[in-house]
């Protein structure tokens, strides 16, 4: 085997930019193999090459998560040069406006945000799985949001008059398939755990909004992608601590 086979390797997807990106540079300087990814490979190139300025080993790939051909393509080359997977974060996202409620939500782009945050999560976790499988210590951490829980005062489930309706919920159901994975995969000693990276200041302006930096959210995420093998499974952390939902 090579060098390279004996490092472990991390798939970052949405890793671009914001909290992905600090993520991927995390891990990165943790010695890990970095796969980041975009909807563009222009994208995912130029944050790789930020990277690779900063001494890491890292590669760029295009990936649309609700994309099949995107993610079969990405499995086959993970295959075909490490033959494994040891980290897979799945961080990419979207949402809609923070304002709508379930009562006057449209329905359609409701739909595009679960299509996106559970479903992408869903599939390429499934896609995955057969080379996360070839790891001894294999982590999958879905970034999930206070906003998906009941014990987030500020921005959970019963926060804001229910605004944040279709975010909400489709956070909530990516930490139900985190415990149902988890659930079904314990005997493998995979460790499947939610994480939610806290209101992070992902935009001009949140800090002032008292949102934390970037890198205080990313390594929420870390504790998770890193956890030794007699860490929790099934989990839902903030800051590793757990966190209701």
């Amino acid at each position: 085997m090579t060098a390279q086979q004996h490092k472990q390797v991390a798939l970052i997807t949405g890793s671009n930019r914001g909290l992905g990106f600090e993520v991927a540079r995390q891990l990165g300087r943790q010695g890990k193999i970095i796969v980041v990814t975009a909807r563009e490979i222009e994208n995912a190139e130029s944050a790789a090459q930020q990277l690779l300025s900063e001494g890491l080993t890292v590669y760029p790939h295009q990936l649309e998560i609700m994309d099949e051909e995107d993610r079969g393509r990405l499995a086959l080359w993970l295959e075909k040069n490490f033959g494994k997977l040891d980290i897979l974060v799945n961080n990419a996202a979207t949402y809609t406006d923070w304002s709508d409620r379930p009562s006057t939500a449209n329905l359609e782009k409701a739909q595009m945000v679960l299509q996106t945050n559970l479903f992408g999560t869903w599939a390429v976790t499934q896609t995955m799985l057969p080379l996360l499988r070839k790891s001894p210590h294999a982590r999958i951490v879905n970034v999930s949001s206070g906003a998906g829980s009941h014990g987030d005062p500020q921005f959970g489930l019963t926060s804001n008059q229910g605004g944040s309706a279709s975010y909400g919920i489709s956070k909530a159901a990516v930490n139900a398939l985190t415990v149902k994975l988890a659930t079904e995969l314990k005997a493998t000693g995979m460790l499947i755990n939610a994480v939610c990276p806290g209101f992070t200041a992902t935009s001009p302006g949140m800090e002032e909004m008292g949102a934390r930096p970037v890198a205080e959210g990313a390594a929420s995420i870390l504790w998770a992608a890193l956890l030794p093998d007699d860490g929790p499974t099934g989990g839902f952390f903030r800051d590793g601590k757990p966190l209701s939902w």
